[in-house]
C-alpha cells in the first residue's frame, strides 16, 4: 500500500513524466494534477526564439503553480503530479538574467507562495540523445524548435539539483535502462513505492 499523500514525477523534458503519473493514477486510483505547460502562451515562443521571452515564460508558470498548489492542499487522499513545484526556481535560474531573476522572486515572495513539499519524488533520466528522440517522436507543434543544448541544460540543472536536494525521498529511476512500461518492471516500482523509501533510492530491477 502507497502510503504517500503527495507523489511528484520530476525529469527534464520528454522522459515520460506524464505517462507515468496516469500509470501509476489508474493503478492505484489516485488523484492527479498534471502541469498542463502547453497551455503557456509564451512557451512556443521561449523554444522557437532561444528563450528570448523567458520572464513571461516564468511569470506564467509561477502564477499558474500557486493556483495548482490549491489541490494539494486540499487533497483528501494520495495525489501524484507529473511535476514537482520547485522546478520553477531551478528553470528561472537557468533562463533569467540576474535582474529578471531578482524580480521574479520578488514577485514570488510578495505572493507568499511556498512551494508544496512532495512526500515523495520520482526523478526521471535520460541522457539528452534519448530526450530528443522522444520529442521528435511525441511532434509536438510547440517543441518543434526546442534545442539540443537547452535540453542538455536542462538535464544539468536537475542532476546538480537532485544530487544536493534532501527536503523529500527520492526514488531515482534512469529510463534509458529501465522500461517502466514493462509490466514487470512496473509492477516491482509500485512494490518499491509501497515499502518506504527514505534519502535517495535508485530503482534497478535488474538487480533484484
Amino acid at each position: 500500500m502507497i502510503n504517500n499523500k503527495y507523489i511528484a514525477i520530476e525529469g527534464a523534458i520528454g522522459v515520460g513524466k506524464t505517462t507515468l503519473a496516469r500509470t501509476i493514477s489508474n493503478t492505484i486510483k489516485c488523484q492527479t494534477l498534471f502541469e498542463d505547460y502547453i497551455e503557456n502562451p509564451f512557451l512556443k515562443k521561449f523554444y522557437d526564439d532561444n528563450q528570448i521571452n523567458s520572464f513571461s515564460t516564468q511569470l506564467y508558470f509561477l502564477l499558474k503553480r500557486i493556483e495548482q498548489s490549491e489541490k494539494i492542499n486540499f487533497a483528501d487522499n494520495t495525489l501524484i503530479s507529473d511535476f514537482y513545484f520547485g522546478k520553477d526556481e531551478l528553470f528561472a535560474k537557468l533562463n533569467l538574467s540576474e535582474l529578471e531573476f531578482q524580480m521574479y522572486n520578488s514577485i514570488k515572495s510578495k505572493l507568499n507562495f511556498i512551494p508544496p513539499i512532495p512526500d515523495l519524488i520520482i526523478y526521471l533520466q535520460a541522457s539528452t540523445d534519448i530526450l530528443m528522440e522522444r520529442i521528435k517522436k511525441r511532434g509536438l507543434d510547440i517543441e518543434k524548435h526546442i534545442k539540443k543544448e537547452y535540453i542538455e541544460s536542462v538535464n544539468d540543472v536537475y542532476m546538480k539539483h537532485f544530487h544536493e536536494y534532501k527536503e523529500s525521498p527520492v526514488l531515482i529511476i534512469n529510463t534509458s535502462n529501465v522500461n517502466i512500461n514493462n509490466n514487470d518492471d512496473y509492477q516491482m516500482l509500485i512494490k518499491e513505492m509501497s515499502s518506504g523509501i527514505n534519502g535517495k533510492k535508485y530503482f534497478n530491477p535488474a538487480s533484484k
